[in-house]
């Protein structure tokens, strides 16, 4: 028995420390329940919190516990771990490739044992039947052998702790079905049932590796995040001397030199020149920032026009970056709690099975039938309950939705996202880039001569200012070349200015408006001609808020852009709107909606959409979004129409129908095959017929979904 907890006075009075373990054997609901239970009852171990996408466990501790002895606590319920940074020779990618080798194996043993059994079926007798028996033996042993190790290593792990799980039935089940099917070619019996174990084993394997998959897919989010940050920086020591530092040696007080075009290291504070910087990483706001003496920069922001100076006040793990990765991450863990419908309904499997399997070998036994027959009714108990319906009823309909998703235009990464798209019922927008296209575009070009867009095209050419380049892309599409300019200079905050012949020529901000979106050109002494762009809306956004709100979805803006960039996306789509938020506010935004009951749909583009993203109910991003919002997303959704995303839900809310629909077939086959395997009047053959005949029924029912995006 594990010793009890320590008395609450001294838990108080000790401060805690958390170490993490990545604990790759991790699968279900009850895998969850098992270490965050189980670890607590371990002296100097407070708390245990399992992140189920990561396949981690966090540990809250007494300081005095070593990571050994952690390890050791885990070990005995069963799970193979290690403190996370050391290597584990199976991570999660590794456990998806070893799953697909093992499904393929599984599949190609299938395939050639029931064309063996076919002939066996059709009345092959005498030699002919041992022969097939026999090549069914030689191809399946090694098959079943090599594919079945998920589940051998699963169900031993668990029994060596004292424990059981959905593996160990199954692993009893196939290897009881191998054994009598060797026992009984080898003394010339009837019948073998080598194809039930190896379909057995690719059905659950099939499932299985779909759901690693999905998984696999959600865990990218905080590296492609932390991917935006540069390597490292030039620094200058106190005598001027200038070297390479390496990102993760960077330390406050040092001075980076920051190149145009270069992203930043580390966040600092601006010692010396002027620049714009792009922003976007935190706020959102596509329009650059201009910096100068003074001004706060931070890690991952881009330099977008001349060289400055930063001093570094904040370095590594205390970036700005990186706390919205821990944002991220922390806001993610929640997500790992919501457990699948199928995790759920098996819980009771193991011992339901173990305990109708034994009670027909015992209760046939007793009734005379011998250990042959008994051991025979008691494989098909095992065979004819095999969760393989129960265990598709989820992953089939979801990859079938997801496939009608896609051809709709919408890449959903996480099978579970289906279930939460389905009960959601808030939706909160960010505006550039999700309502809006994040792509400026001039409004009146018309205004200008040839002449004035020849030069306009030749000034914008020369900056990487986001109105430069939408009016460089208007231009050249129109026909334009550009036309000669000398003494070139951008200022920043300004706009860049040239020589054109004779004429002084300029392409900047006017001086009369302080905010939006419009720049001027002047050439000569003629009067500037101001030229608007404008943030095109997504096509049909309108139509899709709509539909949202159709389907019990309410909208509302929550964005990093001004006040006046907002208000008119708002009042156009006539949605309440919350501007200027950093991503602390946006995640708090969404905490308080939770917090009164809403399940929220996230729909962002931004790295500073990530936390929000990965903090709501369930999240959508446009293709265009940044590789972190993309990757916190569950879902992406391609073109500029914002309609895929109300397709999403209802598709969502029809798989949903069909999954219950699978449990109540799956149920109900259960209802009626197991009584008549109890009473022996079902061979492991049949059995296993039967139970691939259930997973047929569910994936019929589940191809339904086919065509569900294109409902109405």
């Amino acid at each position: 028995m594990n010793a009890p907890l320590p008395a609450q006075g001294l838990l108080a009075a000790t401060p805690l420390a958390e170490t993490s373990f990545s604990v790759p054997g991790m699968r279900c609901a009850g895998c969850i329940s098992k270490l965050e239970t189980g670890l607590p009852r371990t002296e100097g171990i407070v708390s245990a919190r399992v992140n189920l996408t990561a396949k981690r466990v966090a540990i809250a501790h007494l300081p005095a516990l070593t990571p050994p002895e952690m390890q050791a606590a885990i070990a005995g319920l069963g799970f193979e771990a290690q403190p996370l940074g050391q290597a584990l020779a199976s991570d999660a990618a590794d456990d998806s490739r070893e799953l697909l080798r093992a499904m393929a194996v599984a599949g190609f043993a299938a395939m050639n044992v029931m064309l063996l059994s076919v002939s066996v079926w059709s009345g092959a007798t005498g030699a002919t039947r041992e022969l097939f028996h026999w090549l069914s033996a030689m191809i399946a042993l090694p098959a079943v052998a090599y594919a079945g190790r998920p589940f051998f290593k699963s169900a031993w792990a668990a029994l060596r702790s004292g424990h059981t799980n959905m593996d160990v039935p199954i692993s009893i089940g196939v290897t009881l079905a191998c054994a009598l099917s060797l026992y009984e070619t080898v003394t010339g019996g009837a019948h073998a049932y080598f194809d039930s174990a190896v379909m057995l084993l690719f059905f659950l394997l099939t499932g299985r590796w779909l759901d690693s998959v999905m998984r696999d897919r959600a865990r990218d989010g905080v590296s492609a995040l932390l991917r935006n940050t540069a390597p490292g920086a030039l620094v200058s020591d106190a005598e001027g001397r200038t070297y390479w530092c390496a990102a993760a040696a960077l330390q406050p007080g040092m001075v980076m030199h920051v190149a145009t075009g270069e992203r930043l290291a580390a966040d600092g504070v601006v010692l010396d020149g002027a620049s714009q910087f792009d922003r976007s990483l935190l706020t959102g706001e596509s329009v650059p920032v201009p910096v100068a003496l003074g001004a706060l920069v931070h890690a991952g922001t881009l330099n977008l026009t001349a060289p400055v100076r930063v001093q570094v006040t904040a370095a590594g793990a205390d970036t700005a970056i990186a706390d919205i990765a821990r944002l991220m991450e922390q806001a993610g863990q929640s997500k790992s709690r919501y457990v699948r419908i199928a995790d759920r309904a098996a819980r009771l499997y193991a011992p339901a099975v173990h305990t109708l399997a034994l009670l027909s070998l015992v209760g046939w036994m007793i009734a005379g039938a011998g250990w042959h027959g008994s051991l025979l009714i008691a494989i098909s108990v095992l065979i004819i309950t095999c969760p393989c319906a129960l265990g598709l009823a989820v992953p089939v309909a979801q990859i079938v939705a997801a496939g009608a998703l896609m051809r709709a235009g919408v890449l959903v990464k996480d099978g579970s996202a289906l279930e939460r798209l389905a009960d959601a019922d808030a939706a909160v927008f960010d505006k550039t880039g999700t309502l809006t296209l994040g792509r400026p575009e001039p409004l009146n070009l018309d205004v200008l001569t040839p002449a004035q867009k020849s030069v306009a095209l030749a000034l914008a050419q020369s900056s990487r200012h986001p109105l430069s380049e939408a009016l460089r892309r208007s231009l050249i599409a129109s026909g334009i070349t550009p036309a000669t300019l000398t003494d070139i200079t951008e200022t920043p905050g300004t706009g860049v200015s040239a020589r054109c012949g004779d004429a002084n020529v300029a392409l900047g901000r006017p001086e009369t408006i302080a905010a939006g979106l419009a720049c001027a050109l002047t050439i000569g002494d003629a009067p500037p001609v101001m030229l608007d762009f404008a943030d095109a809306m997504r096509p049909a956004a309108a139509a899709a808020v709509a539909q949202l709100a159709a389907l019990g979805l309410p909208g509302s803006i929550l964005s990093g852009d001004s006040v006046t960039g907002v208000a008119p996306v708002a009042a156009e789509l006539g949605l309440p709107a919350q501007a200027a938020m950093l991503p602390q506010d946006k995640l708090e935004a969404i905490a308080a909606l939770t917090a009164n009951g809403a399940k929220v749909l996230m729909v962002g583009d931004g790295l500073n959409d990530g936390p929000a993203l990965a903090a709501g109910y369930v999240s959508m991003a446009p293709a265009s979004a940044s590789d972190a919002g993309q990757n916190a997303a569950d879902a992406v959704f391609l073109g500029d129409s914002l309609l895929p995303v109300a397709t999403a839900v209802r598709v969502a809310r029809a798989t949903q129908r069909i999954v219950r629909q699978n449990f109540a077939l799956a149920i109900g086959y259960n209802v009626i095959a197991v009584p008549l395997a109890i009473a022996g009047l079902v061979t492991p053959l049949i059995a296993a017929l039967a139970m691939s005949g259930s997973s047929l029924l569910v994936i019929g029912n589940a191809l339904r979904l086919r065509n569900a995006a294109n409902a109405k």
